[in-house]
């Protein structure tokens, strides 16, 4: 390499026209120190036209045949793939240095799985990769980091979380709060949560709440899924499991408050009974860049919080009957990973029907419940991918239209 010449961080971005997906591109365009190999996409065939003569990546991914006509011109230099299958090849590839994973579903975890097993890094907002499969992807992660320790202790890749990277807000607080700390220093983690836009609605208000009203957060700008989840409270539970396979913390370990401001995105209790917290603007552009440049910081355009405009931060406990979705996933993962995986299928055909009409708001986390009830059960060893796919397809078929909830 030319003295004074930094190397470059090759990249596949998996889920590149989601929310997380652009934003992630914004950064990697922004830095300048990364070279996007590999783009995938679901079916917004126009957009990731867009996104190819922007970046020109050697390869593209669609879902499938039948859309590649509304890539428009692609260049010469790219090879567009479609298929699940290509996903896997894409995550194998030799020549790249992090996988990100802004997309969603099961369709993700085992691309994450692949990149693992062949020493690849993943920097992740995909739930399913460890709601359904942390008991599949946290011991690769961890074998690899106690590879790096055992060679060398101060190597940034000596840590299970340099191998699996959380991009959401919370979880990337939690992780720098632990920067430098011991594991056996850790008392407890707060998850916090802005407690959606029903924060003050009674349980009348709650049962006639509608998709425009779900879909207008207070304070930030993201996808459907996830902001209809964080208006039920669901998304806390599926990060108080998330937070159990990153940290390795039992879950009464695991603490949720409200805190409507969103500008403390986390934080850690240690055993001197000092809190560690983690405070930012509502911009998920920064949590992103923490992982695309970890184990550095560099220049974001994201602004520091003015705590004095902000003027103050309030706390409250949930309310568990009025939000049951946070309980309800709790007790799912307590339950082990089926149950855990059933809440995790169950929340996107819940949240779907919600936003097409034919499911009411409660209606979400009773089928929820219903689905961790079906699941949750069983025995036998916990469930490989094959088994999460075949779980997930039957949930669908049982839940996925007109069954009521």
């Amino acid at each position: 390499m030319t003295a004074g010449v930094e190397p470059r961080t090759r990249v596949v971005l998996l889920g590149s026209t989601g929310s997380i997906g652009r934003q992630a591109l914004d950064v990697l365009r922004r830095d300048g120190r990364f070279d996007v190999v590999g783009l995938g996409a679901g079916r917004n065939a126009a957009l990731l036209g867009d996104q190819i003569r922007a970046v020109g990546p050697s390869i593209a991914i669609l879902a499938d045949d039948a859309i590649q006509d509304g890539l428009g011109e692609v260049p010469v230099g790219t090879l567009i793939r479609t298929g699940v299958t290509a996903l896997d090849e894409l995550a194998a590839r030799d020549d790249i240095d992090l996988l990100i994973v802004g997309s969603g579903g099961m369709v993700s975890l085992r691309p994450v799985l692949t990149a693992l097993a062949v020493g690849t890094p993943v920097a992740t907002a995909n739930k399913e990769t460890l709601v359904a499969g942390g008991h599949l992807v946290m011991p690769l992660a961890r074998r690899l980091a106690t590879e790096r320790r055992d060679a060398d202790a101060a190597d940034p890749l000596a840590s299970p979380l340099a191998w699996v990277r959380p991009i959401d807000s919370e979880h990337s607080a939690i992780w720098q709060c632990l920067a430098g700390e011991r594991p056996d220093t850790i008392a407890g983690l707060i998850l916090t949560a802005s407690g959606g836009p029903f924060l003050e609605f009674d349980q009348e208000a709650l049962d006639a709440v509608t998709p425009a009203q779900a879909l207008h957060h207070p304070t930030w700008s993201m996808g459907s899924k996830i902001t209809v989840d964080s208006a039920t409270l669901a998304n806390k539970g599926l990060e108080v499991i998330e937070a159990h396979w990153l940290y390795d913390v039992p879950y009464d370990m695991i603490d949720v408050v409200i805190h409507p401001q969103s500008v403390v995105h986390s934080a850690v209790r240690f055993v001197d009974g000092s809190v560690k917290a983690q405070l930012g603007t509502p911009d998920m552009r920064l949590p992103i860049q923490y992982a695309l440049t970890y184990p550095e910081r560099r220049p974001s355009p994201s602004p520091a919080p003015d705590l004095a405009a902000i003027g103050r931060l309030d706390f409250r406990k949930p309310d568990l009957t009025r939000f049951p979705a946070l309980r309800i996933a709790r007790e799912a993962g307590l339950a082990g990973p089926w149950a855990a995986a059933a809440l995790m299928t169950a929340d996107e055909i819940a949240v779907t029907r919600f936003l097409d009409g034919s499911l009411d708001f409660p209606g979400i986390p009773r089928l929820l419940e219903k689905a961790v009830d079906l699941v949750g059960s069983r025995s036998g060893p916990p469930p490989d991918v094959e088994a999460l796919v075949a779980m997930d397809l039957e949930l669908r078929a049982r839940f996925g239209s007109g069954a009521v909830a």
